[in-house]
């Protein structure tokens, strides 16, 4: 019988959790180590001091989540979730008044999820805590590793000792099998990576930075039906874009929604140089339209001084991993801004990739008479990093890439045009397999590398196809759909071709956007 392997998990968010529950779920003795207190403690602060921007949670995640081992895991998340079937646009016309306008995510009518973040952490680890293989230990930093000898150190923030310079941390000893570094962007596990192998390593802040506010739920709703609670609907990532900047609102189970301002670097130290904030209100009046009938001018200045002006960082790395010792997944390994929703999904996913990898290799090696476990995690350690860099790249460029869409291009019409036909393509020639590159993204499996092969390949379809029909060339299937949907949706056609005909860069536009 082969020996139980230790796995020590640095991070116990929802990457690191997961990965300790498929880590259990095989049998292995698990220890979970934690910079932060216990997550589930209301009294424990956040890294980033703030609640953060809440979680939308789309196949990638779920499907994760089926392969643990937990058959209840599923309904025990998706209790706390509220579906959101698209985005509602948020603006004003000239004539003054206010408008919503729906963008559904998909014309199947799929959902992605919004979560509160410690909601879902603490679902994760009440399940962890009923193993009896499994130990957790808060309060522990990380401070060295030697992934030769398999040796972890870590400071106890509850216990100090004395020494020759006077009192100062405990510090503690551990060794391991293997280590998972599930600690986010700021990764000490990756850190002490870097001493033991080549990687290469990206890092880039954009030129934005994020504030958290917060919408109230109705103070006497007409009934006690939860979703009575909301000003707004629920059922929608409301999203009032500024072309430079973004406003959005995410809705949590107890009626409230997380909102967040996204704006870049200047437009923070304007709305900071008057201590007052009386200005605060008038920039959302004058950007934002209808937010401060949401939540009142003396809230927003309230929330908009005692709450962090953070960055949004975006890390690419390789390679993951260090012989048979070390993993990095989640944040640690791709950190992503956040305007896919793909970054806790992508973390997910690769606990899941991981460990379907190492399960092959382990089926592989099994019956060979000289097995060593240490000598098959390091092929299948090769093997993940190998695959999954291309993939976590290309999360992170798409992620990028959605932040023009949702500040800006949501308000094209080459871009309602362009999501609007791939859409119906999807519905009418099936046999095509046509997708929008965000159905493919949120409600699909396939390997990110591959959907923007996929998306880059429509977009040239089309490209083909549009100009055959826009300047009399043969255009072949395509342009024969075309025709028979401009008969049976002559007012949308006429709407998106006059603005695909208005010149050339309103074309190209239309072939680059990023659905």
């Amino acid at each position: 019988m082969e020996k139980k392997q230790k796995i020590v998990v640095i991070g116990a968010g929802p990457v690191g959790s997961l990965a300790a529950l498929y880590a259990a779920s095989r049998g292995n003795d698990v220890e979970i180590y934690e910079l932060r207190g216990d997550l589930r403690d209301p009294s424990t602060t956040p890294l980033n001091f703030t609640k953060s921007i809440n979680l939308a949670l789309s196949e990638r995640g779920l499907n994760a989540m089926r392969h643990a081992g937990q058959p209840k895991l599923i309904d025990h998340v998706k209790a706390a979730t509220i579906p959101m079937r698209g985005r509602m646009i948020h603006g004003k016309k000239p004539n003054g008044q206010l408008y919503e306008e729906a963008q559904d995510y998909d014309i199947h009518g799929r959902a992605i999820l919004a979560i509160d973040r410690g909601g879902l952490n603490k679902r994760l680890l009440d399940i962890l805590d009923e193993m009896p293989n499994v130990t957790f230990f808060f309060n522990h930093k990380l401070t060295g590793a030697d992934f030769k000898k398999n040796k972890a150190w870590f400071e106890v923030k509850d216990g100090t000792v004395s020494g020759d310079k006077g009192q100062r941390a405990r510090e503690i000893e551990i060794d391991f099998d293997f280590m998972i570094g599930a600690d986010g962007a700021h990764s000490a596990v990756r850190y002490h990576l870097m001493k033991y192998t080549r990687m290469d390593y990206e890092q880039q802040y954009i030129d934005t930075l994020w504030c958290e506010f917060q919408i109230q739920p109705k103070e006497n709703p007409e009934d006690e039906n939860l979703m009575s609670k909301f000003r707004i609907s629920p059922n929608h990532l409301h999203i009032w874009p500024g072309k430079k900047f973004m406003f959005i609102a995410i809705p949590s189970d107890d009626g409230t929604f997380t909102c967040t301002l996204f704006a870049p670097a200047e437009f923070y130290t304007f709305l900071e140089s008057d201590p007052s904030g009386a200005h605060i209100p008038d920039f959302f009046d004058n950007y934002f339209p209808g937010v401060t009938d949401l939540i009142p001018p003396a809230q927003l200045i309230s929330s908009f001084h005692s709450n962090p002006h953070l960055p949004l960082i975006s890390i690419k790395c390789k390679p993951y991993h260090y012989s048979s010792s070390a993993v990095i997944l989640g944040d640690a390994a791709h950190a992503m801004v956040p305007f896919y929703g793909q970054g806790m999904n992508a973390g997910l996913e690769d606990v899941r990739i991981l460990f379907d990898i190492l399960d092959k290799h382990a089926r592989m090696d099994e019956n060979t008479a000289d097995h060593d476990p240490a000598s098959t995690r390091e092929r299948a350690l090769d093997e993940y990093s190998r695959v999954r860099v291309q993939d976590a790249h290309a999360i992170n460029d798409l992620a990028l890439q959605n932040y023009v869409e949702m500040r800006a291009s949501v308000l094209s019409p080459t871009y309602r045009f362009r999501k609007w036909l791939e859409e119906q393509l999807s519905v009418w020639l099936p046999s095509l397999g046509w997708q929008t590159k965000y159905s493919r993204v949120s409600f699909g499996n396939e390997r990110y590398s591959e959907v923007v092969k996929k998306s880059d390949h429509q977009g040239k379809v089309l490209m083909r196809a549009l100009t055959g029909l826009l300047f009399g060339a043969v255009g072949g299937p395509l342009v024969a759909l075309g025709v028979v949907m401009a008969v049976r949706y002559r007012r949308a056609v006429d709407v998106g071709l006059r603005a695909a005909m208005g010149n050339v860069d309103s074309m190209v536009e239309l072939m680059t956007m990023n659905r």
